[in-house]
């Protein structure tokens, strides 16, 4: 019974970080892309 819990964190634990690095990178390429603007800005 617990290993199937560790089991299933493991599995939601990875399934997470693996979403979470898309939206890092979206995020990331979204703060450059207002820097840019900024800098053509002034």
């Amino acid at each position: 019974m617990v290993r199937k819990i560790f089991l299933a964190a493991g599995i939601a634990a990875f399934s997470l970080t693996a979403a979470a690095c898309n939206t890092v990178k979206g995020v990331g390429q979204d703060i450059e892309s207002v820097g840019e603007a900024g800098d053509e800005a002034i």
